[in-house]
């Protein structure tokens, strides 16, 4: 298939247009470049740097690659910039995927996989979190991302648009040739290894008084590829499916305290680590129900083991121990 994959430039999505060129679809690269990576799309993606906004750029784009099907990662992610910048991301993950939505109708596109959020659930009442518990965001973020999901399931019932939402819990690990950087990073795997190649720096654990077996939060790490692998088979049972929601996690969760203690096994570096305070809305336990992606689409989590997901982002970050940029720490 000939598909649009906008965000491609990004963590997730530069990872699946790998897993779709290993599979032999054409896929176009559609960024802004505003935090994504140039460097991290494959060579083999034919690449355009837009704003999912400017519809008449994007009609062009897929009228001139004959698209026939998108994957839609492009969306700002920082939750606590979502909290103080909410104009930023009603703009750019609302406004802007409804000015995509109304490019795939015009054009008559009508497959589409959504990036979500298990942030669409907010405070857990019931772990692990099946699709059918209730929805109540607790920032902007996850409210932009639930905003969208609704938004499909109209527009599959009025003009048949077919799309599947993915909701992520919480995506780590690397390919050979990509891997994570954000800017600033907030993730915890990443800072983990920062402070394993630079002995100077602290990693700090927010709060250690959790109820949970070792007081620090847990949650459901899944390997980028394997959610790259979600997207592929959502793809390729869309017809069947028409519109679902469905879960990505592994279904089974660590603490912060077993992501440090594998972090130094594989890494074979103590870190230093310090304990500080909570941070405000951060649940206990964040843990996947996989069993509707499971049945609905075949998936299995097959490289979601935590020393796997530790050890391939380890082998990246020692390539690339300045992330995407040289090593004067500046970016391309």
């Amino acid at each position: 298939m000939n598909i649009l994959v906008t965000g491609a430039a990004g963590y997730v999505g530069s990872i699946c247009g790998e897993e779709l060129l290993r599979q032999n679809h054409r896929v176009v690269g559609y960024d802004n470049l505003t935090t994504g990576h140039r460097e991290a799309l494959p060579p083999s993606v034919e690449f355009v740097e837009g704003e999912v906004a400017d519809t008449a750029r994007l009609k062009r784009v897929c009228k001139k690659f004959q698209i026939e099907a998108v994957m839609h990662f492009a969306a700002s992610a920082l939750i606590d910039e979502s909290i103080r910048s909410p104009d930023l991301f009603y703009r750019n993950n609302v406004s802007a995927s409804l000015a995509l939505l109304e490019v795939l109708i015009q054009l008559k596109i009508r497959n589409l996989i959504f990036s979500s959020s298990a942030a669409v659930y907010g405070e857990p009442k019931s772990i692990p979190i099946t699709e059918e518990h209730p929805t109540n965001p607790v920032n902007p973020y996850g409210e932009s991302k639930l905003v969208i999901e609704r938004a499909l399931a109209w527009y599959h019932r009025a003009y048949g648009l077919k799309s599947v939402a993915l909701r992520y819990f919480s995506a780590a690990g690397a390919t050979a040739r990509v891997g994570e950087d954000h800017r600033p990073e907030t993730h915890l795997l990443p800072l983990l290894l920062d402070a394993a190649l630079n002995h100077h720096k602290k990693f700090e654990i927010y709060g250690d008084d959790y109820p949970t077996p070792d007081g620090t939060c847990i949650r459901d790490f899944v390997h980028v590829r394997d959610i790259a692998q979600a997207h592929i088979l959502a793809l390729q049972t869309l017809p069947k499916i028409g519109f679902a929601i469905l879960n990505v996690g592994h279904g089974k969760g660590y603490s912060i305290r077993e992501v440090i203690r594998t972090t130094e096994e594989v890494t074979g570096r103590g870190l230093r680590v310090r304990v500080g305070p909570r941070r405000p809305g951060d649940p206990a336990t964040l843990v996947a129900s996989a069993q509707k992606i499971v049945r609905e689409l075949g998936w299995k989590p097959r490289q979601s083991d935590l020393v796997t997901i530790v050890k391939s982002a380890w082998q990246w970050r020692q390539r690339h121990p300045n992330g995407y940029c040289g090593a004067k720490g500046k970016c391309a």
